[in-house]
């Protein structure tokens, strides 16, 4: 029975090939098979979303931010991107690599590397409009639903009864959020047809298409070994000029007057942006002494709290989210899968117990929480009685725990948890277990100065 039905899917898949490869310029295009609700592809987006804030340098420059998102939002007024219904937001990291992504569900990232190689506006919506498309296609859901076909259906049962994250399900299957990730690598069919739907999109938003191919050719020059990464995981379909030419002579007419006048000034804003940082590699035999406090410190504005840190760490993560990592470079640790580990510094974040709406215990609350950190790092284990104490004259509750750091040995990771209208506010300062009382007076100051918004 089960052989049948396999055979009924994979029927479909190969049908709907078919109809994809006879599919000609102009003519619309629809998302292809997914197991994926879109509900799902927005809370895989945004579950993403976060582990890239830890990742990587948000650039801290308002206007280069603001710039991304008037061409992004422009984009996303057209009737395809609105049409979608996925909530798309857009966020500039400091990065050399000429690349972009967009997450399932709408959050796109671009690399300062990439506004640095483009040529002019058109061809920096030229890209974004590409990634639009693929997440308007749903390709990454798409891909992940005919690579897992028979065990995604579980996985994906599991995180609606709430087992869980959502990216904690999928990682039980091999998904997850690096570059190779079925999430982000597609096709050469997926790549025709967001230079498809992305050209339309550039036109209705007022940018020429031409300016996307002209792009990716340049791009296609500098290949060989040392190419451009967006082209490891953007393989190009083949005749990429010819194709996206004949979809702009099946448009409509438009005037592409949309460039803003801004790009220059943007450009050379880049070169007022901070060095970016690089994790070191994993495996390093003790704490670097590069990047212990200094006495000064300086305070983060979030949304939902402020907190001081050392002067010399970085705060990583967007200031409208709750979620942020603070650390120094050096405490920031590259594993063999390119995948970020913070060795030592602190996170800072909201955990929402299931069960919404019910009185909440601190307690329960935070075995609750231990038991998904557990869940994402079998090696972390409780170490201690828990302790009552005070954050921002609220009640919390602070829990000794231990894991293996990314340095090797232990690691030492304080969890602190406080109780809080909108949900538990927790913290987790780490560092390798024989470094961790001499940064114990650092934490205890950046605990002390947690202010929450009223």
């Amino acid at each position: 029975m089960l052989s049948k039905r396999f055979a009924s899917v994979l029927g479909t898949l190969l049908l709907l090939a078919v109809a994809a490869a006879a599919r000609q310029p102009g003519e619309p295009i629809k998302p292809g098979f997914n197991l994926f609700s879109k509900d799902q592809d927005v809370q895989v987006g945004k579950e993403a979303a976060q582990q890239v804030l830890q990742q990587y340098q948000v650039v801290q420059n308002e206007a280069l931010q603001s710039y991304l998102k008037r061409i992004g939002q422009r984009l996303a007024s057209t009737p395809e991107a609105s049409q979608s219904g996925f909530p798309f937001t857009f966020t500039l990291l400091n990065d050399n690599s000429i690349n972009a992504f967009a997450l399932p569900g709408g959050p796109m990232f671009v690399f300062t590397g990439l506004l640095k190689a483009v040529d002019n506006e058109a061809q920096l919506a030229g890209v974004m409009a590409h990634e639009m498309s693929h997440v308007i296609l749903r390709h990454g859901t798409n891909q992940a639903s005919k690579a897992n076909l028979l065990q995604l259906p579980a996985v994906l049962a599991g995180a609606v009864v709430g087992n869980g994250s959502m990216m904690g399900q999928l990682a039980q299957l091999g998904i997850g959020l690096g570059f190779n990730s079925v999430l982000l690598k597609f096709s050469r069919t997926d790549e025709s047809q967001a230079d498809a739907l992305g050209a339309k999109m550039m036109s209705e938003a007022g940018y020429n298409p031409i300016e996307m191919a002209r792009f990716f050719e340049k791009l296609e020059a500098e290949g060989g070994s040392r190419g451009p990464e967006f082209l490891s995981d953007h393989p190009n379909p083949g005749n990429r000029m010819r194709a996206i030419e004949a979809e702009i002579r099946a448009l409509p007419q438009h005037n592409y007057g949309a460039e803003s006048g801004q790009f220059q000034q943007m450009k050379s804003l880049l070169g007022g942006l901070p060095a970016p940082f690089k994790p070191q590699a994993r495996g390093a035999a003790a704490m670097p002494s590069g990047g212990r406090p200094s006495g000064g410190y300086r305070e983060l504005r979030t949304s939902q709290y402020a907190v001081s840190y050392p002067s010399n760490w970085q705060a990583f993560g967007d200031n409208n989210s709750a979620m942020v990592t603070i650390a120094p470079k050096e405490g920031l640790v590259q594993d063999q899968n390119g995948n970020t580990a913070v060795g030592y510094g602190a996170m800072f974040s909201y955990f929402f117990p299931e069960g919404e709406g019910r009185r909440m215990d601190l307690r329960t609350a935070t075995d609750e929480l231990i038991h998904h950190l557990h869940a994402g790092n079998p090696t972390m284990q409780v170490a201690g009685n828990q302790k009552r104490v005070r954050v921002s004259g609220y009640d919390g509750l602070l829990t000794m725990m231990q894991s293996s750091s990314p340095y090797g040995g232990a690691e030492t990771d304080a969890l602190v948890t406080v109780a809080r209208p909108e949900g538990v506010f927790y913290m987790v300062f780490i560092a390798p277990q024989r470094d961790f009382s001499a940064l114990q007076n650092t934490f205890d100051q950046m605990i002390r100065s947690i202010k929450f918004n009223a």
